[in-house]
């Protein structure tokens, strides 16, 4: 697994969620959130590490994003900015998966 130190709590989520990985739509299932990123699962192939990726969220433009690392399906992403704590919150609260 990955070791990429986290500076923020990521918080447990599931949605299918549409957005755009190097220019051309995707539809991804994304597994976890944070200020700083985020988790997607996808298919095999649907990103690689660097790549450019847009989303919206639950109705609401995450920050533009990086492609940190892939392992099969799954892929974490960096946000370039961060998501407003209270935004994520309602997201959480409105779609988030309860512990």
């Amino acid at each position: 697994m990955h070791s990429i130190p986290r500076s923020t709590e990521r918080r447990p989520f599931s949605l299918v969620i549409r957005g755009r990985v190097r220019s051309r739509p995707v539809y991804v299932d994304l597994l976890d959130i944070s200020e700083g990123g985020c988790k997607i699962r996808g298919g095999l192939g649907f990103a690689s590490i660097g790549d450019r990726v847009v989303m919206k969220v639950g109705g609401i433009n995450a920050p533009l994003g990086v492609v940190a690392w892939v392992e099969g399906k799954e892929a974490g992403v960096a946000f370039e900015g961060e998501m407003h704590s209270a935004v994520l919150d309602y997201l959480v609260q409105s779609h988030g998966v309860s512990a």
